[in-house]
């Protein structure tokens, strides 16, 4: 028989029926020997919870190993009796919130927008209002017509087809209807969409253009970051990155994820020595009027963000094979940095492969 036939999954608690606020506690007991780690072992037991969850839990130290605090890379043995609290199941239920939203293009289907930056995308379990789906619940109610998509809503994500981190601006698309929900993660999940971004970076790209081949992982200290990883917990990432313009001590540059790993720009840029302005988590500065030579209030903050915006979305329509391509224009803190920046003097850029156009995302041409 299998290990997990073998090991009988034995919930000491159960969550009350209605009551989406209890957690749920789960033991099991190992009936024999394992050569697996405990995160492993735990997101084969509890599929709803990525590994990445998994291995916060642990760090909260709401899992038990023999009654005590264990790593994520504990080794288990037969035996080993493993306590997990998990945290409760967001509800099903999303609220409406009235959010202003930047929308592109909408029909029956589908609904593709510049999110704002500093908006979450979806519920989670510390943030379950003011989020882009609170939002767009609202808008299908009060503005047009529709819903989200039932995929993912037991997640407090329907139609969440891909996300953007809560400070990164830009072009997202949401589904409507099932169908065009899985059509639309089909094509993500085979790599057939289009993915531009912009950012302004610290320091001198070279050269002009390259490709980043280099697996991304948990940072093995910090909670919330992610880090190049050489061992087993890397995953393999790629990006292509081409400089458009030169500034004084910065760069523009147009970035081509090959894959969508989370903080993938920001930890590649970062590692190579060149972080995103304003991305403190990763080495980046935040930029006040001051250290950019604007006029007025020199302590006033221009940008305290990632300087990154997903600038291009390209893919197939889910319901017909239309190619359909859409780009965000710059919000106007980036393009404030930028005007600034190429007022004391720039170099434009000509790097191959380059496709954004600069002056339909709102920056004049040179």
């Amino acid at each position: 028989m299998t290990e997990a036939e073998h090991d009988p999954l034995q919930p000491a608690t159960e969550g009350v029926e209605g009551d989406d606020e209890t957690p749920l506690t789960l033991e099991f007991t190992l009936q024999h020997d394992l050569d697996k780690r405990l995160d492993r072992y735990l997101v084969d037991r509890v599929p709803t919870l990525s590994r990445t969850q998994i291995q916060k839990l642990i760090d909260e130290k709401a899992v038990s190993v023999n009654g005590r605090v264990p790593k994520a890379s504990t080794k288990l043995h037969k035996g080993d009796h493993i306590v997990a609290v998990l945290p409760p199941p967001p509800s099903e239920h999303t609220p409406a919130d009235e959010i202003p939203l930047h929308v592109l293009f909408e029909d029956n289907d589908l609904i593709v927008l510049n999110k704002q930056a500093g908006l979450i995308v979806h519920p989670a379990r510390s943030h379950k209002r003011g989020t882009l789906v609170n939002a767009l619940v609202w808008h299908f109610r009060h503005v047009t017509s529709g819903t989200l998509s039932g995929v993912g809503k037991e997640f407090a994500r329907p139609g969440v087809v891909h996300r953007l981190d809560k400070w990164t601006s830009g072009v997202m698309v949401a589904a409507k209807g099932d169908t065009a929900h899985w059509r639309l993660a089909k094509q993500f999940e085979r790599r057939t969409t289009g993915k531009r971004y912009l950012a302004v970076v610290h320091g001198k790209p070279e050269p002009d253009t390259d490709r980043i081949d280099m697996p991304l992982g948990k940072h093995p200290t910090i909670r919330e970051m992610y880090a190049v990883r050489w061992d087993d917990t890397g995953k393999s990432s790629q990006t292509i990155f081409r400089v458009r313009e030169r500034y004084e001590g910065f760069a523009l540059v147009e970035l081509e994820l090959l894959t969508g790993r989370t903080h993938q720009i920001r930890v590649h840029m970062s590692h190579l020595g060149w972080p995103l302005a304003g991305d403190d988590l990763y080495c980046g500065k935040h930029l006040s009027a001051g250290d950019l030579g604007l006029p007025g209030e020199a302590d006033r903050v221009v940008i305290d963000r990632q300087a990154l915006h997903a600038s291009l979305l390209s893919f197939e329509h889910p319901m017909d094979p239309r190619p359909l391509t859409f780009t965000a224009p710059l919000p106007d803190d980036l393009r404030e940095l930028i005007g600034a920046l190429r007022a004391r003097g720039y170099q434009a850029v000509d790097a191959p492969g380059s496709t954004l156009d600069l002056a339909a995302l709102g920056i004049p041409r040179s």
